[in-house]
């Protein structure tokens, strides 16, 4: 059974966590690094040189859907001839252009250096390796997670419970030993189903 943490929590990310949590895991976009408002322009560009439409809403509500399974349900929704391979890579060569630019939340990256050593700590995203490694690397907190599982490490993405299991078992922890820290509804609705605590990170933006 899905617990979420407590609203004092929320506004208290330097509290103590509870003794019988052993593991961390932590989505990528959104969460550690603030670079939804950079994918979101990515998918702008790819999407404008085809001409299909993607509200800023639309985008929010899918935070955590692989890629690629954006890019198809998209092509399919306007009827368009491009493919959701040829979407997909135009994204990500546009959000790769912006990698430079990325900023850390820092409430958040604070708790992962904060449990290094004392707890086990991975990245369970939504994103692919070839994205997730590099954004990882250029904000310097790759050293901070031995694991990382993507959407081409699972069959099935979030809302699906895959990734957050997969990390908890590559921690060689049980899922009710662990915290997820989101930021999306996939993500709650995956740790939900992963049987984890999930903490959302939204209130914490902005506390340094």
């Amino acid at each position: 059974m899905n617990v979420m943490i407590k609203p004092d929590w929320h506004t208290n990310p330097t509290a103590e966590l509870p003794e019988h949590i052993r593991g961390l895991i932590f989505d990528c976009d959104g969460t550690l690094v603030d670079t939804m408002p950079m994918h979101y322009r990515a998918w702008q560009t790819a999407l404008g040189e085809v001409g299909i439409s993607f509200t800023e809403d639309e985008f929010y509500r899918l935070a955590g859907m692989p890629t690629l399974q954006i890019a198809h349900a998209l092509a399919l929704e306007h009827n368009s001839s491009v493919s959701g391979e040829h979407i997909t890579h135009r994204k990500e060569e546009a959000y790769i252009d912006s990698i430079p630019d990325i900023v850390l939340i820092p409430a958040v990256v604070a708790i992962a250096r904060r449990e290094q050593g004392r707890r086990g700590l991975s990245v369970a995203s939504g994103g692919i390796h070839r994205i997730v490694d590099h954004q990882l690397r250029a904000a310097g907190l790759m050293e901070l997670f031995p694991i990382v599982i993507c959407a081409d490490d699972v069959e099935h993405g979030k809302p699906a419970p895959d990734s957050f299991l997969v990390a908890a078992s590559r921690m060689g922890l049980k899922p009710e030993e662990c915290i997820v820290y989101e930021d999306g509804e996939l993500g709650f609705q995956a740790a939900a189903a992963a049987g984890m605590t999930c903490v959302d990170v939204r209130p914490w933006y902005g506390i340094k």
